[in-house]
């Protein structure tokens, strides 16, 4: 399914009573709407919830924005790193109106946010934007983009730069899978013929290294986000891995520090990834953080004065 946006497609995914209070799930850099684990997906749906995944703008089947062209991301990495302006085809904030459209489409007038890295970033812009429609935040394995915060392993960083041999699906695939190897899970093993096959699959179904670039640069320029996060007013559940080598815990700790009353779980051995073991966690604790919060919007809606 898909809707536009702004001139732009966006595809998405419902799954549940599309009356149910709905679940907005936003996906990574360079990840599309299927890397969603389905046993997360299931369990927000069999606790009574509407979920929506959906693929951002340049990834997946929603618009390659490939007329804005092709960046130099080593160069305005190099300027991030002096302190200088990075100049970036479009925004976060771009993207979370993205999401606000996607919303105002389907006609949901409020929604919990699930993001993991580069998507709790977006999902973090939303909640700051349009306090009014945010049910609740659970940003993943993400940060504040505050100046100071450490930093990708350094061989992490040097595989963002990289890209696949070709663009056949085959080599997409195995360029993703050392990545992930990179930036795994240690304490969580990861069923590998069935990931194997999934990341396949997802470079089958699409691949775009230009967008991923340009996605990259939306996450490097985005400096100002971390003044933000104060405004956060809604129920927030912060979870990072003790482990995690692309967005280390420090990262996460600082989220959950400027979102006043929010609250944080660390994953022991968590990496940058959601093998089983991970995917059963994160649920564990994001299904209830829901639940709570839904639980206590609809007690102040019947409290509310008529």
């Amino acid at each position: 399914m898909n809707i536009t946006h702004n001139g732009l497609r966006i595809e998405f995914e419902s799954d549940g009573d599309e009356h149910a209070p709905a679940v907005v799930l936003t996906m990574g850099l360079g990840m599309q709407l299927t890397a969603w684990p389905t046993s997360l997906v299931q369990a927000l749906v069999q606790a009574g919830h509407r979920v929506i995944r959906f693929d951002n703008r340049d990834v997946g089947l929603s618009s390659q924005l490939d007329h804005l062209g092709v960046p130099n991301v080593g160069w305005q990495l190099v300027r991030s790193r002096l302190g200088l302006a990075v100049r970036s085809p479009y925004s976060l904030q771009d993207m979370a109106q993205d999401t606000i459209g996607l919303l105002d489409a389907l006609g949901v007038q409020r929604a919990h946010l699930v993001g993991v890295s580069m998507g709790g970033m977006i999902s973090q812009r939303v909640a700051a934007t349009v306090p009014q429609r945010v049910l609740s935040l659970t940003s993943v394995m993400s940060s504040s983009g505050a100046p100071g915060l450490p930093g990708p392993r350094p061989q992490v960083s040097r595989a963002l730069l990289k890209r696949p041999r070709t663009q056949r699906p085959e080599h997409v695939a195995a360029h993703a899978l050392h990545m992930f190897r990179l930036i795994g899970s240690p304490a969580f093993p990861q069923d590998m013929p069935a990931f194997e096959q999934r990341v396949l699959a997802d470079a089958v179904r699409s691949r775009n290294p230009d967008g991923v670039a340009r996605q990259l640069l939306a996450v490097a320029s985005d400096t100002g986000r971390h003044a933000v996060l104060k405004g956060i007013a809604c129920p927030t559940l912060v979870v990072h891995g003790t482990a995690d080598p692309l967005v280390p815990l420090a990262c996460g700790q600082d989220t959950a520090a400027r979102i006043a009353g929010s609250r944080f779980e660390a994953i022991e051995g968590m990496g940058h990834d959601w093998p089983p073991g991970v995917a059963a966690l994160l649920a564990s604790h994001i299904v209830p953080h829901i639940q709570a919060a839904q639980s206590f919007a609809n007690s102040a809606s019947n409290t509310a004065p008529t």
